[in-house]
């Protein structure tokens, strides 16, 4: 495993790489969510590239940015396991030089759920995977359906730029508890912990009343909200079923839908998704 800081050096590496060719764009930190997305890449790729970069441009002024989790010589050792042929961590004087100007939007996906409570957010985050992309020239890249608005910015992204790149979205790896795997889940104290899982039981209710033959949409969201207001450490952030397409909210019968919400324990924000009827 060939581990790399600058970009020159990347490109030096990458031109000897054999096709197809992965990335796992990550920030690091890693967990089994991000190891299995590495697996996936590596069984459909001959090579594999895995980027560390906590990017600071999609963190608003009010978020974890500073905090955000870092342990490089752990990933380092993770990424040496699981068969990573390349290692690339990015520098920001490299990402965002002086007088950085040029920024990549997704529009209407941008501006709902995440992108409505987290203003910047997929701008920062689709111009940092519009550089990733640029530099490494996968075939391929690799996301977890956790962040599944997230998926659709960089599906949009890449169909509107006309990007040589297949977008691979693989399952939530999920804790014991159906807690979702995420690298902030370590900002929980044990109290918030036992309550995290809240989360993935108002989704489960959810796809259950769906299949049990509840389609209006108002009332899935208002289940999913009755049990997250039942957790007492809990503050709801939003509760959303939404267009699979679109992530506009949805009323009335669904065929489909996208739910999902966002939840505070504290300080500690955590996302979760579930798609029904699909």
């Amino acid at each position: 495993m060939i581990t790399v800081e600058r970009i020159s050096d990347l490109h030096k590496i990458r031109k000897d790489l054999p096709p197809p060719v992965g990335i796992v764009p990550t920030m690091g930190f890693l967990h089994a969510g991000h190891l299995s997305l590495v697996e996936k890449a590596a069984e459909e790729c001959r090579s594999v590239v895995v980027s560390i970069y906590v990017n600071p441009t999609q963190f608003g002024p009010q978020e974890d940015f500073g905090s955000y989790p870092r342990d490089i010589p752990m990933d380092l050792a993770l990424l040496e396991k699981h068969g990573v042929d390349l290692v690339w961590i990015p520098q920001s004087e490299e990402m965002y030089p002086p007088g950085f100007q040029t920024w990549v939007e997704v529009d209407e996906l941008s501006r709902v759920l995440e992108g409505e409570k987290r203003p910047g957010h997929f701008k920062g985050v689709a111009t940092i995977v519009t550089k990733l992309f640029t530099a490494v020239e996968p075939d391929k890249a690799y996301f977890g359906q956790k962040d599944a608005q997230q998926t659709l910015v960089i599906k949009r992204l890449v169909l509107d730029l006309n990007l040589p790149v297949e977008i691979v979205v693989c399952p939530t790896k999920r804790e014991d508890d159906g807690l979702a795997m995420s690298s902030r889940n370590v900002y929980l104290n044990p109290d918030e912990r036992k309550s995290a899982p809240v989360l993935y039981r108002a989704l489960m209710a959810a796809e259950v009343a769906f299949s049990e033959g509840e389609s209006d949409a108002n009332q899935l969201r208002e289940l999913m909200l009755k049990i997250i207001q039942s957790e007492p450490l809990a503050t709801v952030d939003y509760v959303s079923c939404a267009d699979v397409e679109t992530l506009q909210e949805l009323s009335g019968p669904i065929n489909e839908a996208l739910l999902s919400l966002a939840i505070r324990f504290g300080n500690t924000r955590l996302i979760d998704n579930l798609m029904i009827g699909n």
